[in-house]
């Protein structure tokens, strides 16, 4: 993700289309990184808790809104990997065209809500995953009360700019998956069925 970061913004500024002082924003960002990142790595006591009262269900929803999608897909993916429970990665503004069916009690909905321009939105999505029962796990900026007084369980991360911000959801994701496959008694070091794409033609 960093490596196709920087060569976005390569290509922004060899095009012009971005200029110095915002070139450097983007690196000064990427370069707190690492210290954002220990900071979202201090979730993992928190995520084992939530992981031990979730591995019990069967079935898992992920949103994320944007830039967030794919790392929601990401965690789904994660969780069936090594827990081998069923997840699905969704769009948040697509939830009411198919997944809002599915959701009640039963069904676990991870939401990814960071403070960013979309936030009100995935804020309402959220709302419609409580009226229909569903439990919602909702990972966060840090200090987000607003979000954090109507979530079943949130999970902090630092606040980082948008550009940032994935890096660090996916650190509580793979948290999650680890621990719900842990509690679940699978071998997370060696998944069944799965094989490295590059020994296997």
């Amino acid at each position: 993700m960093a490596a196709l970061y920087l060569l976005a913004l390569y290509l922004a500024q060899t095009k012009k289309n971005l200029n110095d002082t915002d070139f450097k924003e983007h690196i000064t960002a990427l370069k707190h990184l690492p210290a954002l990142t220990e900071e979202a790595l201090q979730t993992n006591g928190a995520v084992e808790e939530i992981a031990k009262d979730f591995s019990k269900y069967r079935d898992f929803l992920y949103l994320g809104r944007g830039i967030e999608y794919p790392i929601a897909l990401e965690g789904a993916l994660k969780l069936k990997e090594i827990s081998y429970v069923h997840a699905e990665g969704y769009p948040a503004g697509e939830m009411k065209h198919g997944p809002i069916a599915l959701i009640d009690e039963n069904m676990p909905v991870v939401v990814l809500a960071p403070k960013d321009d979309l936030y009100d939105k995935v804020l309402a999505g959220l709302e419609e995953v409580k009226a229909r029962g569903g439990k919602v796990i909702a990972i966060l900026s840090e200090g987000d009360n607003e979000i954090s007084s109507r979530a079943d369980r949130t999970i902090e991360v630092p606040m980082a700019s948008p550009f940032i911000s994935p890096f660090l959801l996916c650190v509580p994701l793979q948290f999650l998956s680890y621990h719900v496959a842990v509690h679940l008694g699978t071998d997370v070091d060696q998944p069944r069925n799965l094989a490295k794409s590059v020994t296997v033609e």
